[in-house]
């Protein structure tokens, strides 16, 4: 009797403690998005070991192909990192000298979990439910981007170069331990913090 007591008391505070939180609000996850764009900003390295088969100040346009719906976004990193680079990128592809095709072989998020405990119990013939107690709990998401791309002579179309692949992944885990206790880990840049007391309002730098 003092063993089913103390069950129902121990239910009944984490039941208490407990908080709602839905994934998202839109198509992809605060998270799942900056997994992805991170991804690709880091796949781009400041210095590459070979350089580039154009001239520098050559007028460039980009183009992307790929199974992923979210290739545009390798497409619109590829051409801030070109222009760094001192190449013009050009919105037409009649203006531009060379054409950089861009092969997304691969682009998105994989999810992962563990868990130990006891799962969340839904009422059948006793209206009685229960909700999830997590002894130890992770959750394990990572953003993951390969591409490469072939550069071609315009207007002649003459193959030049095939560039090596370009790989980067992302992470963000999530963890539970007894019941209550929670922390992440990741390597995202300022991911957003949900339901925690230790909140810090994210500034721009310009102070607006």
């Amino acid at each position: 009797m003092k063993t089913l007591v103390l069950s129902l008391i121990l239910i009944g505070l984490t039941s208490a403690c407990s908080t709602t939180h839905k994934n998202t609000q839109t198509p992809r996850t605060a998270i799942e998005q900056l997994l992805l764009s991170e991804a690709v900003m880091t796949s781009l390295p400041e210095q590459i070991k070979t350089s580039l088969p154009i001239p520098s100040g050559a007028k460039v346009f980009i183009d992307s192909s790929g199974i992923s719906k979210d290739q545009h976004i390798v497409q619109k990193v590829m051409a801030g990192w070109l222009g760094k680079k001192g190449y013009l990128v050009q919105d037409d592809k009649v203006n531009a000298t060379y054409l950089v095709n861009v092969n997304v072989e691969s682009l998105g998020t994989e999810y992962a979990d563990s868990f130990f405990g006891i799962p969340p119990i839904q009422g059948g013939i006793v209206p009685i439910s229960t909700p999830e107690l997590a002894i130890y709990k992770a959750q394990y998401q990572t953003g993951y981007v390969k591409f490469y791309f072939d550069i071609f002579e315009l207007p002649s179309g003459r193959f030049i170069q095939t560039t090596v692949p370009f790989v980067a992944e992302k992470f963000y885990n999530d963890y539970t331990l007894l019941f209550l206790f929670s922390f992440k880990k990741t390597d995202l840049n300022a991911p957003p913090n949900m339901g925690t007391f230790k909140r810090k309002a994210h500034h721009s730098e310009t102070g607006d």
